[in-house]
């Protein structure tokens, strides 16, 4: 009998709410606003990982948001190459995908790691936080293609900030498109959403192949196999 992932999955969500918490299934991402805080918090894509296939339409709709192209004087959407997304499906073995977005950081070591000395009449570096969105942008004109903020989301979050290989200037930060994530509006299986609040959750922040050892610790156990494979 072939026993699938996703077969594995179906069985762990039938009868299940649409919210399951990690200390559950270690599957999912909470949203709590601290206390005694303001509504103000950080918008951010989350993903629920049980419900991800790796079928990579996020790259592909977050691609052809992002780069448009002119034809004939209209502006168009791109053609959705999915190497110039902001979001990046990884792959691993056992079977788990791993989708990684800009976490947008509240403590931003990415800017921390900016050499660049804020501008006197905005306060921002070449790397700043756009204060209408939250989201981690970078002013071409001010950037020197040091690297460094690339190398403080890869040593301390994420990893995905990377280098123009021409301009050596950062790239990859998630725009939010204008307020409505294509990569949320866009997902065939509803495995991300977009939320705004101050995030506590478990794998915020983490780098996706802690994530996926982590999900595959927790997925693949031997018992939880045998359980689901003899229809327990």
């Amino acid at each position: 009998m072939k026993y699938s992932r996703r077969d594995f999955i179906k069985k762990m969500t039938m009868g299940c709410s649409t919210v399951i918490f990690f200390n559950t299934f270690g599957c999912s991402l909470e949203l709590n606003p601290t206390r005694g805080e303001e509504k103000q918090g950080y918008a951010m894509i989350i993903v629920d990982y049980r419900k991800c296939t790796g079928c990579r339409t996020c790259e592909a709709v977050c691609s052809s948001y992002n780069h448009k192209q002119q034809l004939n004087g209209e502006l168009l959407r791109g053609l959705g190459n999915p190497y110039d997304a902001n979001i990046s499906v990884y792959h691993f073995n056992p079977d788990v995908a791993i989708p990684a977005v800009c976490a947008v950081c509240p403590d931003a070591p990415c800017i921390k790691a900016c050499p660049v000395s804020p501008d006197e009449a905005t306060g921002q570096k070449a790397l700043y936080r756009d204060k209408k969105t939250g989201a981690i942008k970078s002013d071409p004109d001010r950037c020197f293609g040091c690297g460094r903020c690339a190398r403080a989301c890869r040593n301390k979050r994420t990893g995905v900030i990377s280098l123009n290989p021409e301009t050596r200037k950062p790239e990859r930060m998630c725009t939010f498109c204008d307020g409505n994530p294509q990569c949320v509006a866009h997902c065939p299986y509803q495995a991300l959403s977009f939320q705004t609040g101050s995030l506590e959750a478990k794998f915020s922040g983490m780098a996706p192949a802690d994530i996926a050892q982590e999900l595959i610790r927790q997925w693949y156990k031997r018992e939880h196999l045998e359980e689901n494979i003899s229809g327990k």
